[in-house]
This record gives structure tokens, sequence and C-alpha cells, in this order.
């Protein structure tokens, strides 16, 4: 079995680093069509309602920075954990807060996509 921890690590810097800047091509291609993406709000979106919300502007993201990341290679899954500082505008809204985060990487026809996010607010 490959190690993938660190590729997928990278992979997931790369995804968060395109939510800011709102690399809508890069997003369609590392999210699973069956992504289920539970905010720390307890919101939950699917890969649409993610990527619709931010080409509507109802979310946008200016910086999502990743740190003590941590990856359990499965074989044909990663699951990642660590902490991200976020800066949201949602619905006008500007928010910033650090969250503690569960990510899953599959393997799926030969190339990695996400298919869960889950992550809690960390008290300020």
């Amino acid at each position: 079995m490959a190690d993938n921890a660190s590729m997928i690590v990278e992979l997931d810097r790369k995804r968060m680093q395109a939510m800011a800047t709102k690399d809508i091509a890069m997003l369609e291609t590392v999210l699973a069509d069956d992504l289920v993406y539970t905010h720390s709000s307890a919101r939950v979106d699917t890969k649409r309602s993610l990527i619709d919300a931010m080409v509507s502007g109802a979310t946008v993201y200016t910086g999502v920075d990743p740190s003590d990341v941590t990856a359990q290679d499965l074989g044909e899954a990663v699951v990642l954990t660590g902490l991200a500082q976020i800066r949201v505008t949602s619905n006008g809204t500007p928010n910033a807060f650090v969250v503690r985060f569960t990510d899953v990487y599959a393997r799926r026809d030969g190339r990695w996509q996400m298919v869960t996010w889950q992550s809690t607010r960390l008290p300020t």
C-alpha cells in the first residue's frame, strides 16, 4: 500500500486555498459528487449547494488556513484531522473562527476526491 498521507494533506491544503480564491474548476474536480459537508454551524451542504453558495456570493471564503493536520492512510481512503482558521462572509456577515475538523478523501477511478467534511468551532 502506497503512503498517500502527505499527498492528501497537500491536496486538501490546495482545496482550502481554492475555496478562498473561488477556484470553482478545482473544487468541481476535488469534491465528490456525493460530498457531505457539515459546517461548524451544523448546516449540511452537498457539493452542488456548497459550490452554488460560493458562486452566488452567499458564502465568500476569504481564508481557510490549516494547521496541525495529521493523516491516516487507509489505502483507498485517507482521513485527515486538524485545525483550520476560517474567514468567511455568510449572507453579508463576516466571521473569523477556528475549527477542529475531520476530512475524508477516497480514491475513485484513480483520482482522489473529498467525500466528507465535519467541523466543530473552537471556543474563542
